[in-house]
């Protein structure tokens, strides 16, 4: 008997890189959150959009939903991403 084994990861490889540094505060910043398109997602990023303004003082939330939610981020919003101070992304059914 014959298997056939296929393999489910992207033919990308994405570049090794170190973690970023951990921000001291949130107060400020510009943060972005990344949505799979789900929707699942609506009503939580919604409430983390609110508490990031009410309970951490964030100076702008950036929304921005992916195309595909099986598929890695655009270009465009990774692009986009150089310019947050940090990223939340999630996913929903």
């Amino acid at each position: 008997m014959i298997y056939r084994v296929l393999d489910p990861t992207s033919e990308e490889s994405g570049k090794v890189t170190g973690l970023a540094r951990r921000l001291i505060t949130l107060r400020g910043t510009k943060v972005g959150l990344i949505s799979n398109g789900k929707e699942g997602t609506n009503d939580f990023f919604a409430i983390v959009e609110r508490l990031l303004y009410e309970r951490f003082s964030v100076a702008e939330v950036i929304s921005r939903v992916k195309a595909n939610y099986s598929a890695p981020a655009a270009a465009s919003i990774i692009d986009e991403v150089r310019n947050w101070n940090a990223v939340i992304t999630g996913i929903g059914d």
